[in-house]
């Protein structure tokens, strides 16, 4: 009996582990404001659903960092649902504080962009597997806009 339930157990698990999972991939960083009130990026977020029903979002969470310091961090509460058997594009707003704007001036100044690595966690609420946080990291630089540019 014993032997038995251990087959069953490594069947089921076997099944489980080859299960398809959504895939996701941050697409575009791009800073969208720039004031007096702090900077706002928008990164964009693929997500691929390899499942014929809408799978709920339970949260984004975001940690932007640049020169090695972490400059904006937060989440996204509840931002809807992943399409049935198609790909979704969801927008992060991430908002960085006008006191944090000091410490890229060094960066910005050295070559008028700004560097980033953004990490984003997309959970997921995925019926026999519960909670699944996918991670998703991408490292780059924003060139940012100069007077020849509006000219």
């Amino acid at each position: 009996m014993a032997e038995l339930l251990d087959k069953a157990k490594n069947f089921v698990a076997d099944k489980v582990a080859n299960m398809k999972k959504p895939e996701a991939s941050i697409t575009d960083v791009d800073l969208t404001h720039a004031g007096f009130d702090g900077i706002q990026y928008k990164a964009k977020v693929s997500v691929t659903n390899p499942y014929s029903a809408p799978i709920p979002i339970c949260e984004i969470s975001y940690t932007l960092k640049s020169a090695g310091r972490v400059i904006a961090s937060g989440k996204v509460p509840d931002p809807g649902s992943l399409k049935a058997s198609d790909s979704t594009m969801l927008d992060v707003e991430v908002k960085v504080p006008h006191s944090v704007l000091v410490s890229l001036i060094k960066d910005i100044g050295a070559d008028w962009d700004i560097d980033y690595e953004l990490e984003v966690g997309l959970t997921v609420d995925l019926p026999l597997f519960g909670d699944l946080t996918i991670p998703l990291s991408q490292k780059g630089e924003i060139k940012l806009p100069t007077f020849r540019d509006f000219f």
